[in-house]
């Protein structure tokens, strides 16, 4: 494949008649009492997938002790717990041979869920429906799509967009095995620029050091930027709870000159202090934006964040508003759910399935931030910034044309 170059290959799936183990599977559940957990997945009841492997577990303990739950004497030899679990919450494939086999073996219509989306199959889950190379390359083809029109993005907003548009399905397993996997081999051998997914996540830490005084001044003179704000009405910041999105929304909050101030889930009471001092500073009416997951901390997050920086900054003018994800979004964007994580001490007070900020496609989350920013831009005040600004950095270029040529070498020492 030429590099960047959108991968070439055929779309069409192939057809898979049900597999001997299927069979066994469909035999097995049926016989040894699996019926009511079957049901409750494909209907998408099951919501303690921690409380489903553990009964899964107790019936095959029971089935083979002869207590609670019997298998039938003519019964298949119980399969390997990740097999039942293949069965119950594969992908499509996975399902329908399973559905059809048991419709073959006993009558009972398990098939009136095979198409439906269910909820993501429980961590530990081994096996999947072999893709062939032609599916693969259409996966590719279809991925370097969703790529192209939402860079940069993260891998995370890749897989909700590749569930949301029905090329996986919505499994932790499609996640790390194929998306992970495939965008991986998909950099290294050329077909996707590197810079179009995006990783805030890993740091590296180091003083800015020059090799000449003359570069050093150059730098300056093309970095250089009056801030936007210190003429505007009112100060502006984007909060936002996950750090791996970073990279997607600084492009927008750097080209405003707005502060991008990224919480990693609940954040130290410092960093909340040294926010506010900011913003008193500022000592003008102040804007908070804040971007999050759907879910019970999510929810308390910026609850948290609003009590501290208003305890801390008491006499600034502070507003604050939770941007995304809210409720409303959900279903007017058709964002995909997942089970929210009952270990979460707040889920007690939480209802519904939950939804991560990943899920916003990457052009709308863009556009979301851009909206909350410019709504406050003072044009008129804008273009006089502009103009002095490129009225100093013509100043700054004279400089570098002044300054002494200094001889190449090593980085300055202190």
């Amino acid at each position: 494949m030429k590099r960047g170059r959108q991968p070439k290959g055929a779309k069409s799936k192939t057809t898979v008649s049900v597999p001997a183990d299927a069979v066994d599977q469909a035999t097995f559940v049926l016989n040894a009492g699996y019926q009511d957990l079957v049901d409750a997945a494909i209907e998408g009841k099951i919501t303690d997938w921690d409380a489903a492997v553990e009964e899964v577990k107790r019936r095959k303990s029971a089935a083979g002790t002869g207590s609670e739950v019997s298998a039938s004497e003519n019964s298949t030899p119980a399969p390997d717990l990740t097999d039942v679990w293949d069965a119950f919450f594969g992908d499509d494939q996975v399902m329908a041979d399973f559905a059809r086999a048991a419709t073959a073996s006993s009558g009972q219509k398990l098939a009136r869920g095979v198409n439906r989306s269910r909820p993501i199959k429980p961590s530990g889950s081994g096996k999947r429906s072999r893709r062939t190379k032609a599916d693969i390359e259409s996966l590719k083809s279809d991925l370097w799509d969703i790529v192209a029109e939402n860079k940069p993005c993260t891998v995370r907003q890749i897989f909700y967009q590749a569930v949301s548009r029905g090329i996986v399905a919505k499994a932790e397993a499609e996640y790390k095995g194929t998306i992970c996997r495939l965008l991986t081999d998909m950099r290294l051998q050329g077909d996707l620029p590197f810079d179009w997914i995006a990783d805030n996540t890993r740091w590296m830490r180091k003083p800015s050091s020059f090799s000449t005084a003359e570069m050093a001044i150059k730098r300056t003179a093309e970095a250089y930027r009056r801030s936007v704000w210190d003429n505007q009405e009112v100060y502006v910041e984007i909060w936002l709870e996950k750090d791996a999105l970073a990279g997607v929304l600084y492009q927008e909050t750097a080209a405003w000159d707005v502060p991008l101030m990224v919480t990693r889930g609940y954040p130290s009471v410092s960093y909340l202090y040294e926010a506010a001092q900011t913003i008193l500073a500022e000592d003008k009416p102040t804007y908070l934006y804040y971007f999050g997951d759907w879910d019970p901390s999510g929810v308390d997050i910026p609850r948290n964040v609003e009590t501290r920086i208003r305890e801390f900054a008491p006499e600034s003018e502070i507003y604050f508003e939770r941007v995304a994800v809210n409720e409303d979004q959900i279903e007017e964007l058709q964002l995909p759910t997942r089970p929210t994580k009952k270990g979460d001490s707040r889920s007690a007070k939480f209802e519904g399935e939950s939804v991560e900020v990943d899920a916003i496609p990457p052009k709308i989350l863009r556009q979301m931030a851009s909206e909350c920013i410019t709504q406050h831009i003072d044009e008129g005040a804008l273009e006089v910034m502009r103009i002095a600004e490129k009225s100093e950095r013509e100043w700054l270029n004279m400089i570098v044309q002044m300054a002494p040529k200094g001889a190449e070498g090593g980085d300055d020492q202190p």
